[in-house]
């Protein structure tokens, strides 16, 4: 595996199997893929938390949590945009997707 791929020193194993909550009062839209123009999945409901498998960068997004191009991807197909997932950080919290 390629240094780029590899989570951030800091992330533990149980980071790596943390749920997270989503911003209160949304309901977020989950995606095929890692931007606004891939169709819509499912929606999450308001108050909703989620686990992240991995992370991958794509369309900048403007949320509550911030300007972020990280996607985060909740299910096989399934893509959060980080700016509406409270991980505690601006960056990476996981391994990126390959």
């Amino acid at each position: 595996m390629s240094t780029e791929n590899k989570a951030p020193e800091s992330v533990t194993a149980a980071a790596e199997a943390a749920s997270y909550p989503v911003a209160p009062g949304y309901r977020v839209n989950v995606r095929s893929g890692p931007g606004t123009k891939y169709p819509v999945v499912r929606t999450l409901a308001a108050g909703a938390w989620v686990s992240i498998h991995c992370q991958t960068p794509g369309e900048w997004v403007s949320g509550p949590y911030g300007t972020t191009s990280i996607w985060d991807n909740i299910g096989n197909g399934q893509f959060v945009s980080d700016a509406y997932v409270n991980t505690g950080r601006d960056g990476y919290v996981t391994y990126r997707c390959s």
